[in-house]
């Protein structure tokens, strides 16, 4: 398989690099800068499922030419119309697009731009930053990728693609019913997110403010109904598993929507809060802490237009 990812950064360097330790056929999509550092000192993992060091192939926008069998979408949700012009002319009728964004709302827009024939639902469960040297950090023992047809037909690709991952340092599985489990992920990811952006705070740090873990839990219940009533209901099993992670007062995780708030840069606050503020009104469910969220994000994304950080 041709695969090609869009960026060098966290999340594509990541999962892009384990492929190319693996052997597979991948070429990263890049601006000049990065490219540069790249082919100066290669692509840098480190990790505690093992290093990776190697010299990776790139093209720019301007060399980029050809169809791929995989296209792997890593961008953050407010540059996706930017990302779909950068990747349009390497997708061809048989290409399969794999988006690894946050949340739900990208899947209509991709379906809309390639033919929902052409776009795989995909999630990656994994905390990693890129440092100022240009190293991939792998930041927790998280290291989940899942993907597979809308369709919930279990293709020759995906199975191709789960096969071209290495065993160690990614957990890759081609599931039948990868809009289950991104529904899964987005009531994880967007309880951590309004929560801990609302409060400025890790979940650890949340889990010891008398109150915190009872909120966590609050809005938990509100997304798991609203995925129940999506056509997607949480096991008790997987509430449970959030419940104790909520209650650990010695977790350190932060969602990336809080790092990138409190680097003053800009945050996916539409895509995750605010995509399940608008399902939270249109089930008639109590959006309380969500408003209160989303207003405190919007004055944040506010004063950041205006540069007044």
């Amino acid at each position: 398989m041709r695969i090609l990812v869009l960026g060098a950064g966290a999340i594509g360097g990541y999962y892009g690099g384990r492929l190319v330790q693996q052997g597979a056929d991948v070429t990263f999509l890049v601006r000049a800068a990065r490219r540069a550092i790249l082919e100066r000192d290669g692509l840098n993992i480190r990790s505690q499922y093992g290093d990776f060091h190697a010299p990776v192939k790139t093209v720019t926008q301007e060399e980029l030419g050809g169809h791929w069998d995989i296209v792997l979408l890593t961008s953050k949700a407010y540059d996706l119309d930017s990302a779909i012009e950068a990747i349009r002319p390497a997708v061809g009728p048989d290409t399969a697009v794999l988006p690894l964004l946050n949340g739900m709302a990208h899947i209509d827009k991709l379906n809309a731009a390639f033919g929902a024939g052409r776009v795989l639902g995909g999630l990656a469960k994994i905390i990693v930053t890129l440092d100022s040297e240009g190293t991939i950090q792998h930041l927790n023992d998280w290291c989940y990728i899942k993907f597979g047809e809308q369709s919930g037909i279990l293709s020759e690709r995906v199975q191709t693609l789960q096969r071209a991952f290495p065993a160690e340092g990614v957990v890759a599985s081609a599931v039948p019913d990868i809009m289950r489990n991104m529904w899964e992920k987005l009531v994880h990811l967007s309880t951590v997110a309004t929560v801990t952006t609302l409060l400025r705070a890790s979940v650890g740090e949340i889990a010891q403010v008398a109150g915190g873990t009872d909120l966590f839990y609050q809005v938990l219940l509100i997304h798991a109904e609203v995925a129940a009533r999506e056509g997607y209901p949480m096991t008790e099993a997987f509430l449970a598993e959030y419940r104790q992670l909520f209650a650990n007062k010695a977790s350190a995780y932060v969602p990336s929507i809080l790092r990138d708030l409190e680097r003053k840069s800009s945050i996916e606050g539409e895509h995750i809060v605010g995509y399940m503020l608008a399902r939270v009104r249109a089930h008639g469910l109590d959006d309380t802490v969500h408003r209160l969220c989303w207003m405190n994000l919007k004055a944040y994304e506010l004063r950041h237009a205006n540069g007044r950080l």
